[in-house]
């Protein structure tokens, strides 16, 4: 079973660690405490709006991309989405059809 919570935290950590920063270097700036982030980054605690809003603004990433990345995880790991491979990910200037 899919845990919202888990696949949240599994997203922020990815996107801190893309960043290169510390827990402590987002607890600075994000103000929330450090041992709280991580709780959330390991899917033990959930992450209220307001303390998502703080996080996304602490790893420079819109909050609709943290959860548009969820709903993708969420999907993959329900076997609604597969997930493409890296190498075969459109490019900035390619256009993206829609099937709509």
């Amino acid at each position: 079973m899919a845990l919202f919570r888990r696949m949240l935290g599994d997203v922020l950590r990815e996107r801190r660690s893309e960043l290169g920063l510390t827990l402590r270097e987002v607890s600075g700036t994000a103000r929330v405490s450090l041992g709280y982030i991580s709780e959330i980054e390991r899917g033990q605690k959930e992450a209220s709006s307001e303390l998502l809003a703080s996080l996304c603004d602490a790893l420079e990433v819109p909050l609709s991309q943290v959860l548009r990345d969820v709903a993708d995880a969420v999907a993959v790991e329900e076997g609604i989405l597969v997930p493409t491979p890296i190498g075969q990910l459109p490019q900035p200037d390619q256009v993206v059809a829609s099937a709509a």
